[in-house]
């Protein structure tokens, strides 16, 4: 967990909202269908410039319910893309498109 999500993600909102969601989608995994979904991933990703947005970080439209595994491989295929920048601060950005 990234040092500036941390209280977002503790936050008594998002675990209601996490709640509901995966609730809602039965727990089942909307990649692979498994009854093991544990993780509301964010579509658009979490950043300093949007973790205080609702829009972003509470809309069921960005969150989609994932199996431990879907979201490895979410994050893994998303590493192996490069070429990477890196920040001024040393802190990887996204790939150029």
């Amino acid at each position: 967990m990234k040092d500036f999500a941390r209280a977002f993600y503790r936050s008594a909102s998002w675990q209601k909202c996490r709640e509901s969601f995966l609730a809602s989608k039965m727990w089942l995994c909307e990649r692979c269908k498994a009854q093991a979904a544990t993780i509301a991933h964010h579509k658009i990703y979490l950043t300093p410039a949007n973790i205080n947005d609702p829009t972003i970080t509470l809309n069921w439209n960005n969150l989609e319910a994932l199996c431990q595994d879907c979201h490895n491989r979410e994050h893994s295929d998303k590493m192996r893309r490069g070429p990477y920048r890196v920040a001024a601060d040393g802190s990887i950005l996204p790939p150029m498109s």
